[in-house]
């Protein structure tokens, strides 16, 4: 399935393909968010399509790309398990946390989750 714009719960997003390209640099980010300006509010990209280093927080990739979606006025949700990333690294898992609390970015385990966290902003 390639990425795709759908309605989910009210709100027009990117579902990005789980077998999609993969995200390794700022600019595959800013690829996504050119895609979404076919109509995305949000976009939801499976963690798995995500280079590790978006995990280590060290490696500044991940506030790097939040940081795009935040200036272009697009809601990032990350959709997949992070357990294991979360689990082997408490600054990432503060930044769940705090990123879930938000309303930019979002961190789900499927797009269940995404549309019911949807359907409690609309």
């Amino acid at each position: 399935m390639p990425d795709v714009v759908q309605e989910r719960a009210g709100v027009q997003v990117l579902v990005c393909d789980p077998a999609g390209p993969p995200i390794v640099t700022v600019q595959d980010a800013l690829d996504l968010i050119g895609a979404a300006f076919a109509g995305a509010e949000v976009v939801a990209v499976p963690a798995d399509r995500l280079d590790e280093s978006f995990f280590e927080l060290g490696t500044r990739f991940a506030g790097e790309v939040m940081q795009k979606f935040v200036n272009y006025r697009l809601r990032l949700v990350v959709v997949g398990d992070i357990s294991r990333q979360v689990e082997a690294s408490s600054a990432l898992r503060a930044l769940v946390r705090e990123s879930n609390s938000s309303g930019h970015v979002w961190f789900v385990p499927d797009l269940d989750a995404l549309d019911d966290r949807l359907r409690t902003v609309a």
